[in-house]
C-alpha cells in the first residue's frame, strides 16, 4: 500500500480575504447588541428586541443606531431610535425610521419591549 501526499492548493488572497469577511460579520452579529442598566436586548440577524425597565431612561446600541426610552403612559410610549422620536401605541403596525421598523412588542406596569428590525429597503 502507497500512501500518495496530495498538496493542499496554495491559500489566495481572495480565500483569506473571505475567511477575514466571515469572521468580521459573525463579531458583528455577536456584538450588534450592547445596553446599560435597566435595559436587556436580544438580537438576532436582521433585528433586536430591546425591553426597558419602564422607570428608566436608559439607551441601548443596537445594529448601528441607539434606541433609548423616552416616557410612556398608559398605552403609548415615546422612544427616541436612530435619533428620531416616536410615539408607539399597542397594537399599532411598525413605525419606519431611518431604515428600520420600529414596534412595540410588549407594555406591562414594569417594561417597555420594543422590536427594531432592518426595513425592507423598499
Amino acid at each position: 500500500m502507497t500512501n500518495r501526499h496530495v498538496p493542499l492548493p496554495p491559500k489566495t488572497p481572495r480565500r483569506t480575504a473571505g475567511l477575514f469577511v466571515g469572521l468580521a460579520l459573525g463579531a458583528a452579529v455577536l456584538t450588534g447588541c450592547g445596553s446599560a442598566e435597566g435595559v436587556s436586548t436580544d438580537c438576532g440577524l436582521d433585528g433586536c428586541t430591546v425591553t426597558f425597565d419602564r422607570e428608566t431612561n436608559a439607551e441601548a446600541s443596537i445594529l448601528g443606531i441607539e434606541a433609548r426610552l423616552i416616557g410612556a403612559q398608559d398605552d403609548q410610549v415615546t422612544v427616541e431610535v436612530a435619533g428620531e422620536q416616536l410615539t408607539l401605541t399597542t397594537g399599532q403596525p411598525a413605525a419606519e425610521v431611518g431604515g428600520f421598523s420600529v414596534t412595540l412588542e410588549d407594555l406591562t406596569a414594569d417594561q417597555v419591549a420594543i422590536q427594531v428590525a432592518q426595513g425592507s429597503g423598499g
